[in-house]
C-alpha cells in the first residue's frame, strides 16, 4: 500500500505543532523566569506544581551531564529512524502511529534546538555561583543544555524539571506501548 499524502501532512504538522509548543514555552518562561536563581519559583499549586527554569546538559533526569553533543547527534539519529521507519517501513499506514512519532519527533527537535544552543542564551556568573560548583563553564559562553521549566513536588520529592518536548517524549512511549500491548493481535491465514 502506498502512504497517502495525507500522512506526511500529518506528521509534519505534528511535528511543527508540538515543536512550537515546546519552543514556545521555553522562550516564555525562561523571559519571564530568567536563568536559574535569578526569580523565585512561580507556584501555579503552591508547593505541587511550579516554574522553575533549570539547565539540563544531559539527558533524561540529568543523566548525561555534559554530553549535549553526543545526544544531538542521537536525536537527529532517531529523527531519520523515525521517518525511514513511517514511509519507509509503512507505519504511516496507522493514524495513531503517524500522529504519536510526529508528537515524539517535535520533542526531539525541540530538545535539539537547545542542545545546539540555538535559543542564544549564554552562561552568566551568578548562575555559576547559584550552582555552588567549581565553574564548569565561563562567563559568557554559549549554553549548550535543554531548557527546562516545569517543577513539579511530590510531598517533599523534587521531581526533575522538565519541559513540553519530553512530555511529548513520555506520552508518546505511553501511546505506543499501550497500542502494542493492548491491540488485538490479528492471526497470520496459513495455507
Amino acid at each position: 500500500m502506498k502512504i497517502p499524502l495525507s500522512r506526511y501532512a500529518l506528521f509534519l504538522f505534528t511535528v511543527a505543532f508540538f515543536l512550537a509548543l515546546d519552543l514556545g514555552s521555553k522562550y516564555l518562561v525562561f523571559q519571564r523566569c530568567g536563568l536559574p536563581g535569578e526569580q523565585p519559583t512561580y507556584w501555579v499549586i503552591p508547593n505541587v506544581l511550579g516554574f522553575q527554569t533549570c539547565l539540563n546538559e544531559g539527558a533524561l533526569f540529568g543523566m548525561g551531564q555534559g554530553f549535549s553533543l553526543v545526544f544531538a547527534g542521537f536525536s537527529v539519529v532517531a529523527f531519520i529512524i523515525t521517518w525511514a521507519w513511517l514511509f519507509w517501513g509503512k507505519a504511516a499506514e496507522s493514524k495513531l502511529w503517524t500522529f504519536t512519532l510526529g508528537m515524539m519527533n517535535g520533542g526531539v527537535l525541540g530538545n535539539l534546538y537547545d542542545r545546539l544552543g540555538l535559543h542564544g542564551l549564554t552562561w552568566n556568573w551568578d548562575f555559576i555561583q547559584f550552582l555552588n560548583l567549581k565553574p564548569v563553564h565561563q562567563a559568557g559562553e554559549p549554553v549548550y543544555a535543554v531548557r527546562d521549566w516545569i517543577l513539579v513536588m511530590i510531598g517533599s520529592y523534587h521531581w526533575p524539571n522538565f519541559n513540553i518536548a519530553d512530555s511529548c517524549l513520555v506520552v508518546g512511549v505511553c501511546i505506543l506501548a499501550l497500542e502494542i500491548f493492548l491491540r488485538p493481535q490479528t492471526k497470520k491465514e496459513t495455507k
